[in-house]
């Protein structure tokens, strides 16, 4: 597609796409326009990888001007470390780090989905009581 009529098929039918593969520039455009049409820029992650190598961050990137604030949503940063998991797990065909991924994810849903959540999902967690709800909820599932 043109980039033009992407950005159309994403905001009428993002669920039809799974994967989009494109240039940097347009990628980065794609990726902020995702991230907000599935709620907030901060729940979307993202990795970079190549067979060898990857690197995962926030695809919203250090949000400077938040910094330090307290308001900064820590799903997508979670996330994109579960991504990473998965990708390691996947290369070094190792099971276990493939379940930490999935129990990370899991962690993410659980916490929403009990209503804790930041300002920009409409809620009053401050990033820190957000990350603080998903690593109690890792470590209650892990010893479970």
């Amino acid at each position: 597609f043109h980039i033009d009529a992407m950005t159309v098929h994403l905001v009428r039918r993002a669920n039809k796409f799974d994967v989009i593969v494109t240039e940097n520039m347009f990628g980065d455009i794609l990726s902020d326009l995702a991230g907000e049409v599935a709620g907030s820029l901060g729940i979307a992650p993202s990795i970079n990888s190549s067979d060898t190598h990857a690197m995962a961050q926030a695809s919203h990137g250090s949000a400077p001007d938040i910094a330090g604030k307290n308001i900064a949503n820590p799903i997508a940063m979670i996330l994109s470390s579960a991504m990473l998991l998965r990708w390691l797990g996947a290369k070094f065909d190792d099971e276990k780090v493939l379940q930490a991924a999935e129990l990370v994810e899991k962690a993410i849903e659980a916490t929403v989905l009990d209503g804790t959540t930041t300002k920009d999902m409409g809620g009053t967690a401050g990033t820190s009581d957000f990350a603080d709800a998903v690593a109690t909820r890792v470590t209650t599932v892990a010893h479970v």
